[in-house]
Formats: C-alpha cells, structure tokens, sequence
C-alpha cells in the first residue's frame, strides 16, 4: 500500500526570488513598453525626415547668405555641426515625444494603475522610465546627428567644413542635449501628467519665458534668462564662453532635468494614481 505524502511533501514550494537589482526589472520593462507601441517608431521616422529637411534648409540659407548680393549677411564657411546644432531647435520637439508621452499616455488610459501594481516603489517607477528615456534618446540623437550632417555637408559645398573629430563632437553634444531635455520632459509630465500642459510649460521654458527676458539694456533680466534650460543648451551646444563655459550650460540643463524629475516624484507620491 502507497504511503500517504506528509504535509511537509504537499505544501507549496516557493519561486525563486529573481536575482538582481529591481531596477533592473523596471528597466526592462519600461524599455519593452516603449518599444511595443507604434508611436515610438512613428516618432523616429518624423525625427528624421524632420531633422534631414531642416538641416538641408538651413544649408541652403548658409549657401544664399554667401553667395547672395548682401555683404552684411555672410556666415563665411561653417562647421556642418552648427547646422546640425541648429537643427535641432524644431527637430527637438518630436523627439521630446518620447519622454513626454512615456508617461502621459498611461496616464490617459489608466495602465499607469497597472505600472504601479508591478513595480509599488513610484520612485524606482519613474527611475527606470528616466533611464530609458535618456538613453533611447541619447542614440537616436545620434542617428539623427549623422543623418542631419550627411544632408548638411553636400548641400554646403565649399562654404562647409567636416573635420572628423569636430563632428563627432558636435553629433554627440546633440545627443546629450536631447537626452537631457527629454528627461526633462517625463520629469514635467510626470507632474502635470497632460500632454498639452506639458507641452506649453516645455515651450515657455525653453523659448517664450526667455526670449520675453532677454532685454539688451537690463543686463539682469538677460543673466536670468541665461540660466533657463533653453538658453544654457544652446550654450552648450555652440560651445560658448560667454557668459558662461559650454560645460557650465551642460551643468545648468542636466540641474533642470535633475529638479524636473523630482518635482514628478513628489507629485507621484502624492497623488492617486
């Protein structure tokens, strides 16, 4: 006759605890969520095609201002990274779709709900959402770098440059910038949690709110306006030492991202969700 099996035998043995970090999990999957849905590859196709027509205009006018009638309009020969640089103040608004909606769409549908019930610790949540972000961000700023130089540089002919280093050093500031800005973005969502409020608070911060205080003849106005995020970027990216070293409008930019980020964590905490 078979034995019975003992209570020690029929009771329930547990999983494995998973090894690693939970960040780790986190990370994983918020980089599964945003490359699962078809906005995020709608939005890098409309990053390049806008980024390659822009950076062709801009070349053209580059191209005209030199060549044209005019003498008090002549940029002279130009690096293909300040185009590039240039094309980013329209090109950054479709990247910025990116970290916006990686969270204000689930926001809009609920599953944020869901987001939380996998992973309870809201800070570790909006952590990971950062990471991705910033770093899908960060390579598609250097897809677009390349792809905005390689229309530059012919349509400039001689009254462009490329040399190799400056170049690569100037595509790999841009993809900083738009790493920055776009975390930036999710920390500002993260708090307002609607895309269009978001939108609007990101355009008066990086354009309207300075650009209504930069006055020549109030110096003060003009040294605020130089630390909002918009204009330390733009430092950045033209390696400007005045009024400040490039690294400073990087240090200035990385601050905003940083508070914007913990701004949305306070408001995630305490908020329902």
């Amino acid at each position: 006759m078979t034995a019975l099996p003992t209570l020690e035998e029929t009771r329930p043995t547990s999983r494995p605890t998973p090894a690693g970090h939970p960040l780790v999990g986190a990370v994983a999957a918020e980089w599964t969520k945003l490359w699962s849905v078809r906005s995020t590859w709608w939005t890098l196709v409309a990053a390049l095609v806008t980024m390659a027509a822009t950076a062709a205009q801009l070349a053209i006018y580059v191209v005209n201002a030199n060549t044209d009638d005019d003498p008090t309009v002549d940029p002279g020969v130009l690096p293909v990274g300040d185009v590039v640089a240039g094309s980013l103040e329209l090109t950054q608004f479709v990247v910025l779709a990116l970290g916006l909606f990686a969270i204000t769409s689930e926001f809009a549908t609920g599953t944020i709900r869901t987001t939380l019930r996998c992973t309870p610790s809201r800070g570790r949540v909006l952590a990971a959402k950062a990471l991705v972000v910033g770093a899908v961000t960060f390579g598609v700023g250097l897809l677009l770098g390349g792809v905005g130089a390689a229309v530059a540089r012919p349509v400039l002919g001689e009254w462009g440059r490329a040399p190799l280093g400056g170049t690569v050093a100037d595509i790999v500031a841009c993809a900083g910038y738009l790493a920055l800005v776009s975390v930036l973005a999710l920390g500002l969502a993260a708090a307002l949690r609607g895309p269009v409020l978001t939108l609007t608070v990101l355009l008066a911060l990086l354009y309207i709110v300075p650009l209504s205080l930069q006055e020549p003849d109030i110096t003060v106005l003009t040294r605020i306006a130089d630390a909002f995020p918009g204009v330390a970027g733009s430092h950045f990216l033209a390696g400007d030492t005045e009024p400040y070293p490039a690294a400073v409008g990087l240090l200035l930019l990385a601050g905003w991202a940083a508070a914007a980020l913990a701004g949305g964590r306070w408001a995630l905490a305490r908020r329902d969700a």
